[in-house]
């Protein structure tokens, strides 16, 4: 008993401490007004994203991603049964609403379709050809862990598909499995840089001679932050991760919000060719639209340069899109979301006679299969998805990405949290994400009676009106052509 007294001492002796340093500190009000039981109110509110999401939202209503969604992606990973019983949970009659429409007579026989294989950039050295339609979007080593890192790029390995590194640099974790990777360069070009910044043929030539190097991706800017660079804390640059940028060890890693050396769509079309003419592999680029003049420009420019001046593929990410840090103005209200801006983009592509030259890549909150094949239909080539593998690999949506306290180990550099997220074991459930999204993308195509996923067209879309009624994506965004074979 003499222990248990010591300890309720102890335990007295703290609380006077605590009200103390509560009543006189002057930096909270409340826990200057309400000694020792204000701190239940930041204890709280620290609980609060878990309480929320687990307890009092309701399945369909909670952002970024609901919890039917993220429930839908675990299973998916574990290879669980997908399926529901007794009705949907989705409500149809809200504004912008989507549903596709079904085929009289589906395929016979056949309850999923296959997806044939792509070419990107043919005149090349080294062109790629891919049967992936679904792939792991750009996630830096330093934005997440190397565990996490290791298990994407096993578990793609797996599926057929590819990953793409981030702009943080080629990372030993990202090799390791040799599954297909496409090289990102950000504005600060990480690991393609000389010392003083500038891009580096010799470090091209060395990425490019990688045979895991399928293709490169400039970076113009993302969803969540456009106009803005990458910015990894100070607490996540690790040494090696410094090492690998070329930067100091525990300071904020900044990139420029823009390529200083490109300031027009002629700068784009030589920086993209001087990688091309470098590596040898396809080149394409990166962006979140905003204003839809500078792509007239650019294509015009590509016209008059010549077909061969084109980028290989657009990754086109929506306002929609996640990042690991980024200020907040910027994510709620910059960019156009990908519901606007790619169906834009496929229209002018198809005005300039680009469509058949330039592949898109569609990036932003798709990771159920319904919003893959809403993008497939509206004209996007394959897929990109960095959250719903985040989910696959046991992401609870903690909001904590640019703390280093991520409690599953994926966006932290915490040892003891890294520990929790064993490589070989989500590595399988990456698998089974890729592969389950694909089952049911093409369940949806043998629905709508197509042969191929990207055979599906913007009649197979309806969307919900102001009146309740729908009307067909085609109305909205007429095909202005088929898209190629």
């Amino acid at each position: 008993m003499h222990g248990f007294h010591f300890i309720l001492l102890l335990l007295a002796i703290g609380l006077i401490v605590l009200s103390i340093w509560d009543l006189t500190q002057k930096g909270h009000s409340v826990l200057r007004t309400y000694p020792v039981i204000g701190h239940f109110r930041y204890i709280l509110e620290g609980l609060g994203v878990y309480l929320r999401q687990f307890f009092y939202a309701r399945d369909r209503e909670e952002l970024p991603f609901n919890r039917a969604e993220r429930t839908w992606i675990y299973r998916a990973a574990k290879d669980s049964d997908t399926t529901v019983g007794f009705g949907s949970t989705r409500d149809r009659r809200p504004l912008g609403s989507i549903y596709f429409v079904d085929a009289p007579f589906p395929l016979l026989g056949r309850d999923v379709v296959k997806t044939r294989p792509v070419t990107f950039g043919p005149q090349c050295e080294n062109p790629y050809t891919t049967c992936s339609l679904i792939n792991i979007s750009a996630m830096s080593y330093g934005a997440i862990s190397e565990n996490a890192i290791l298990a994407l790029a096993r578990g793609a390995k797996m599926a057929g598909c590819w990953l793409n590194t981030g702009e943080g640099g080629i990372s030993s974790f990202h090799l390791e499995s040799g599954c297909d990777l496409v090289a990102q360069i950000g504005t600060a070009k990480y690991g393609f840089r000389d010392a003083e910044g500038n891009l580096s043929d010799e470090k091209l030539k060395e990425a490019a001679a990688f045979p895991q190097i399928k293709m490169f991706e400039i970076k113009l800017s993302q969803g969540a932050k456009p106009g803005k660079g990458g910015l990894l804390p100070a607490v996540k640059v690790t040494p090696d991760i410094a090492k690998i940028r070329g930067i100091p060890a525990y300071q904020d890693s900044v990139s420029p919000n823009r390529f200083p050396e490109i300031a027009s769509s002629g700068e784009l079309l030589d920086f993209i060719y001087r990688v091309r003419s470098v590596t040898g592999k396809p080149t394409g680029f990166k962006t979140v639209l905003g204003d839809y003049e500078w792509l007239h420009d650019l294509f015009k420019e590509i016209n008059k340069r010549g077909i061969e001046s084109a980028p290989d593929f657009i990754t086109l990410d929506g306002a929609e899109g996640g990042t690991g840090a980024g200020p907040m103005s910027l994510m709620d209200y910059m960019g156009l979301p990908i519901a606007e801006s790619l169906p834009t983009l496929i229209d002018l592509l198809v005005e300039y006679k680009l469509r058949d030259r330039i592949k898109v890549i569609a990036s932003g909150k798709l990771v159920t299969p319904s919003m893959i094949v809403w993008a497939l239909c509206v004209g996007a080539d394959f897929i990109n998805s960095a959250r719903g593998f985040m989910f696959s690999l046991g992401c609870i949506q903690a909001l904590q990405c640019n703390l280093n306290t991520c409690p599953t180990g994926i966006a932290t550099h915490n040892t003891w949290l890294m520990r929790g997220l064993d490589p070989e074991n989500k590595a399988v459930r990456v698998f089974h994400y890729v592969k389950n999204l694909e089952y049911e993308v093409g369940t949806i195509c043998h629905s709508c009676g197509v042969h191929e996923p990207r055979e599906l067209q913007r009649s197979h879309v309806r969307i919900v009106t102001q009146n309740g009624t729908s009307v067909s994506l085609e109305d909205i965004y007429p095909d202005k052509a088929k898209k190629p074979k």
